[in-house]
């Protein structure tokens, strides 16, 4: 297995990320698009493992079984060559700190991969909601599966945060978690083979699910599936939940109890976290290097 250095690793991220912005907004759109469905499949993936697990093997194996297949996302993404905001967060600012392209180029393949990420990841969230989270009578009724319920309840924690505090909590979850989350693209270029970089990536990407971080991407995922399946609830699940709550998980909620927050927070952990980090920490070295 070849390994790379730390600075020959903060060399390569900068020449990606300054291929990143090079791309024509149409294909940072359609790399994003696949990239926001393959971490939805994951996090499908993911909501089935999950469900059931806590009542036989309590809730800390429970998160590990959620954790151990969440990375399935990642790792096609890397291994296929598609676009991910959440990595982006942390590529385009390094080609920036290493004088490879304008800050302006940055926020512009932030912008299109991230409406592409979302598109991919609300798509999929529809395919999901009327396939493997509904059952269907002869007549066209639904009903939720428990798999359904399940992608439910994981909507709800998401848009649950509510005042100054839940928001503070929610903010530094979106921190650690695209601190890991670059953590484990900078492991996966470290390898130059399929073996190691998948094993790079797996560990602190199960490492941020399993924590309970929040993921921009991911929520752009679970939240719409939730959406997508409330309406096919029974009135029995609907009194578990609450109808209250219920009425809270919903378009608005998406962006204003999640996903502006989680998605600056995600900025942070990747911009300064991990890019600003190791370019402070190896910038004598890349430019001596150059």
């Amino acid at each position: 297995m070849v390994f790379h250095s730390p600075v020959a690793v903060i060399s390569k991220t900068g020449e990606a990320g300054r291929y990143k912005v090079s791309l024509p907004v149409w294909n940072m759109l359609l790399r994003g698009f696949m990239a926001g469905a393959y971490i939805a499949m994951g996090a499908a993936l993911a909501t089935v493992c999950f469900t059931g697990v806590a009542e036989y093997l309590g809730d800390g194996l429970a998160k590990f079984v959620l954790g151990a297949v969440f990375p399935l996302g990642l790792i096609i993404i890397v291994l296929t060559g598609a676009e991910l905001f959440t990595g982006d967060a942390m590529f385009a600012p390094m080609a920036a700190f290493i004088h490879k392209t304008s800050w302006k180029s940055v926020l512009n393949l932030w912008l299109w991969v991230y409406i592409g990420n979302l598109a991919g990841s609300v798509v999929f969230a529809y395919m999901m909601a009327y396939g493997p989270l509904t059952s269907w009578s002869p007549g066209g009724t639904g009903s939720a599966t428990v798999f359904g319920v399940s992608a439910v309840g994981i909507a709800l924690g998401k848009v649950s945060y509510a005042g100054i505090a839940a928001t503070w909590s929610l903010f530094l979850k979106a921190i650690c978690c695209n601190w890991l989350v670059n953590l484990a693209i900078l492991l996966g270029i470290c390898a130059d083979d399929a073996i190691g970089k998948i094993v790079g990536i797996w560990f602190p990407i199960m490492a941020f699910v399993a924590c309970g971080f929040e993921h921009s991407v991911a929520n752009m995922y679970f939240i719409p599936a939730g959406i997508f399946t409330k309406p096919y609830l029974t009135i029995e699940q609907i009194a578990s939940f609450g109808a209250d709550n219920l009425a809270n998980l919903n378009w608005i909620t998406l962006w204003t109890n999640n996903l502006i927050v989680v998605t600056i927070g995600n900025i942070v952990g990747g911009l300064l976290f991990v890019g600003l980090l190791y370019w402070m920490a190896f910038k004598n070295e890349i430019e001596t290097d150059k």
